[in-house]
């Protein structure tokens, strides 16, 4: 039984003024359920990507799904969590209760509210997702992880500040085109490569271009068994779906090789029966500009050490042999927390309809997501198919 996404809703992503989590979240459960053309009655369960680690005082919010609608009332509706994954964390809890039999409609939203938090709030909350005993005094939070990340990646291969700057100018580039992005400005390679004040150094090697951003946003989506689903008005099916958790500490494994999202592409690519040779594009998980060129190398774009090429020579850009995130990424579109991984099936899907305006990959057919919480320890990969 093959799940399928059949309707969807997405907030603009940034610093959204006069909002709250409980409007966010209710306003696109509505609008998916509306763009599904599905009914309160018709949901069978309700999944909630939630983050939160200290951004809301509201922590038990998996029933403020059902403040959309009173006839959602004694639905089942559970919150998940798996720290920058939350996000396809619920949208694979979903996918299983339809593959199970269990549900045949599955609401899935993922919401976060972040910039009402003081900045240094911010950090402390962000860096719950490393493990404390080893990275919890780290200088500059979840930043310095990555900072620190960067720094051995350089240390191993070379200094890698060209391409990570071509990885910013890229992201940025694509996200102009955004309705939903928080940031929608080409600010170029040459602001992304050179230190200044507007752009100064956050930890190591990683400039404040570098740094995905502080976000308000919720994303919803209408799943469904592909039966149901040829006889609605869109069917975008997960030809996979996996998820593969790794160790927390960086010291019990090789943090440069992410081999979480080595393995979890693996399966996924193996599960679809297709290779990366058959993606039309990849939205993939650019918390940090390091983070996506690690993942070129454990996704099998390029040997290890050798992801650079593919930025500066255009292979991933938007008119590039394999386009990796025509939305902006995370880089441009901002980072709520729970809403990223919602976020990006939610775009994949609407890329592989046609339906992406100025993003739009021309010709899309399938699509790979990866979304990783931590350090490459909470890893999920899907590819998707439109089947109607």
């Amino acid at each position: 039984m093959t799940a399928c996404i059949v309707g969807w809703a997405h907030s603009r992503f940034g610093k959204l003024e006069g909002e709250t989590l409980e409007g966010l979240i209710t306003k696109v459960a509505l609008e998916a359920l509306d763009h599904a053309g599905i009914g309160p009655d018709d949901v069978d369960e309700i999944v909630l990507g939630h983050f939160n680690a200290g951004f809301s005082p509201q922590d038990f919010t998996a029933s403020l799904v059902l403040q959309a609608d009173d006839r959602l009332r004694f639905k089942p509706a559970t919150r998940v969590e798996n720290a920058c994954a939350t996000g396809s964390a619920a949208v694979r809890q979903g996918v299983r209760a339809v593959e199970a039999q269990a549900a045949r409609i599955v609401l899935v939203v993922g919401a976060e509210q972040m910039t009402t938090t003081p900045g240094p709030e911010i950090g402390r909350n962000l860096l719950k997702a490393s493990y404390l005993p080893e990275d919890g005094d780290t200088p500059a939070g979840f930043s310095g992880v990555f900072g620190k990340i960067a720094q051995a990646y350089f240390q191993r291969y070379g200094d890698q500040s060209d391409a990570l700057a071509m990885i910013a100018a890229k992201n940025h580039k694509n996200g102009v085109d955004n309705p939903y992005a928080q940031m929608r400005k080409d600010l170029g390679y040459e602001f992304c490569r050179h230190e200044s004040e507007k752009n100064p150094f956050v930890a190591g090697p990683l400039k404040r271009t570098d740094c995905s951003l502080v976000s308000d946003g919720a994303a919803a989506l209408g799943l469904t068994d592909s039966t149901t689903a040829l006889g609605m008005r869109r069917a975008v099916a997960f030809r996979a779906n996996e998820h593969v958790q790794d160790f927390l500490p960086m010291s019990k494994r090789d943090i440069l090789l992410f081999e979480g999202c080595e393995e979890a592409w693996g399966r996924a690519l193996k599960k679809a029966g297709v290779t990366l040779d058959d993606l039309s594009f990849v939205e993939t998980h650019d918390c940090f500009t390091i983070a996506e060129l690690i993942e070129y190398e454990a996704m099998g774009l390029a040997p290890r050490g050798q992801g650079a090429k593919l930025a500066m020579e255009g292979y991933t850009a938007k008119d590039g042999k394999l386009p990796v995130n025509p939305s902006g990424g995370l880089k441009a579109k901002g980072h709520p927390i729970g809403a990223t991984g919602v976020s990006m099936h939610v775009l994949t899907a609407m890329q592989l309809m046609g339906e992406a305006g100025g993003i739009q990959v021309p010709g899309a057919k399938l699509g790979g997501i990866f979304n990783m919480g931590g350090a490459a320890v909470a890893n999920y990969v899907s590819i998707l198919d439109r089947i109607r």
